[in-house]
């Protein structure tokens, strides 16, 4: 049998124990693997592995013995407690291996799960999985989880109460990170609320989000952008310190004033083009920017991309000024005009 979508959700976190067998596939290993997990834990609980009523089996070793899966559905466990067969890296040329274990299973036999890359539809083990009862297929592909699957997810890292925009972030979040990885952020976010029994909000989650790039970075990039002409000095100290490059100031000062550009230019106005930044911005973050984009409007930003792309290109050329000297200056004529703005 195959399954897809909310189907395949829900037997993931509820695996049916009177099916013979399980098959994963997908070219993200790691989709994969997380499901797997997911499945195995469902099927023999946590302590399962520990109790040795979890078998693993690489499918190079069936290629070679045949009969190993057999043998380890069959065999019987020191502790009681379904059990579970696990084959990874699963291809076709262990097809006849598996279909003999699942012609053979019975109820007591431990469950088969199988695990493969991307296999295409006419693969013979996906057929065997698909085809059959007492059996079932799931493919895993690189659509986002759906707002079930996230929900899930926050509900197994102990994360209930959560503010709407908060949630909301974190479903943006959800499709702009590996699920690897946006596993890993909300398990962070878990252990940064442990015992805060407070409303999950938008700032905590940007406080725990990836970052796209260094925070003082981005600190003065948005000191430019705000006109707070006493820090920018002190920032480019520590950024020159850091090793940080003139050209890469340059170049990341670019990229946030064409995004402010971006947002201002939305035909929706700035608050809609701030929502469709990719990736997405949160919390205190999306506030800073969405105010900077209205308080610049676009001739002055237009104004302000001209001077950095003059910036660019006097860096890169063989001028003999110095390079962190004229970044501190252009970044200064930007705070002023963002000054004059004001006024």
């Amino acid at each position: 049998m195959k399954l897809t979508g909310r189907d395949a959700s829900r037997y993931f976190a509820q695996p049916d124990p009177k099916r013979a067998g399980l098959l994963i596939f997908g070219a993200d290993a790691m989709r994969v693997a997380l499901r797997r997990q997911e499945v195995i834990s469902a099927l023999i609980g946590p302590e399962g592995d520990a109790e040795m009523r979890l078998t693993r089996l690489q499918a190079g070793d069936l290629r070679r013995d045949a009969a190993a899966v057999h043998d380890a559905v069959k065999a019987q466990g020191f502790f009681p407690g379904p059990r579970v067969v696990f084959v990874e890296d699963a291809t076709d040329t262990i097809t006849d291996a598996l279909a003999a274990a699942l012609t053979d299973w019975a109820a007591g036999d431990a469950h088969i799960v199988v695990t493969g890359g991307a296999l295409k539809a006419t693969s013979k083990l996906r057929k065997l999985f698909e085809g059959a009862r007492t059996t079932v297929a799931i493919g895993l592909y690189d659509d986002p989880p759906s707002r079930e699957e996230v929900e899930a997810t926050l509900r197994d890292a102990g994360l209930r109460d959560i503010t709407p925009d908060a949630l909301s972030d974190l479903l943006e979040l959800s499709r702009n990170l590996d699920p690897g990885d946006f596993r890993q952020t909300v398990q962070k976010i878990a252990l940064y609320k442990y015992r805060d029994d407070s409303p999950l909000t938008p700032a905590e989650v940007q406080v725990n989000a990836p970052l796209s790039q260094e925070a003082d970075v981005d600190e003065i990039l948005h000191a430019v952008a705000e006109s707070r002409l006493t820090d920018i000095a002190t920032l480019l100290a520590r950024l020159q310190g850091q090793g940080v490059t003139p050209v890469s100031l340059c170049i990341g000062a670019t990229r946030h004033f064409r995004t402010l550009h971006a947002a201002c230019a939305d035909p929706g106005g700035p608050g809609a083009g701030i929502a469709k930044l990719r990736p997405p911005v949160f919390g205190p973050r999306r506030d800073k920017m969405l105010k900077q984009a209205q308080d610049w409007g676009l001739p002055r930003l237009e104004d302000a991309l001209s001077r950095l792309t003059e910036t660019d290109l006097t860096l890169r050329s063989a001028s003999r000024a110095p390079n962190m000297a004229l970044i501190e200056r252009t970044f200064i004529q930007l705070a002023m005009l963002a000054r004059a703005k004001r006024r």
